[in-house]
């Protein structure tokens, strides 16, 4: 995630982390962060949940791995929180899976788009790659919100 950080600032994007770990080991963790990818700062807060509280609200307890004690894990999980507050995506692997912040990434500016345009985005869309129109806008208006034109490759409706 610290890696990526520019790629989210970018994007006017806030990171977040919550750990159950607590904040004396957050320290330790952000070195071990740090030293793994050299020139990295990890600049975003970390919420330490040692209770396991938050984890579980938010759904990102790993129902299969246990830690030395016999307690669930967190799951890699990440939410994406859109301006209005409410969750826009949540990524969920499990807790031996790292997540691809690639794929973040793209679901970000999918997202964004999105919101805009009244578009969608095709599997293993690339920003600058067509999209495609959502089915709620009209001929009449997308004449109006695409005034570059459009193309129409939908077999089944022509």
């Amino acid at each position: 995630m610290a890696a990526h950080a520019p790629e989210f600032a970018k994007r006017g994007v806030k990171l977040l982390g919550l750990s159950c770990d607590d904040v004396s080991s957050h320290v330790e963790w952000v070195k071990d962060i740090e030293a793994y990818t050299p020139g990295c700062k990890v600049t975003y807060p970390i919420i330490a949940d040692p209770n396991r509280e938050l984890i579980k609200i938010l759904n990102m307890v790993d129902p299969d791995e246990k830690d030395s004690s016999g307690r669930s894990v967190p799951s890699r999980a990440l939410h994406i929180v859109g301006a209005d507050k409410r969750i826009k995506l949540s990524f969920l692997y499990p807790a031996s899976t790292g997540r691809n912040m690639d794929e973040v990434v793209r679901a970000l500016d999918s997202l964004e788009r999105a919101s805009r345009n009244k578009i969608a985005t095709p599997a293993n869309w690339k920003p600058g790659e067509d999209v495609v129109i959502s089915p709620s806008v009209s001929d009449e208006e997308a004449k109006t919100l695409f005034p570059q034109g459009i193309q129409d490759c939908w077999p089944s409706i022509q």
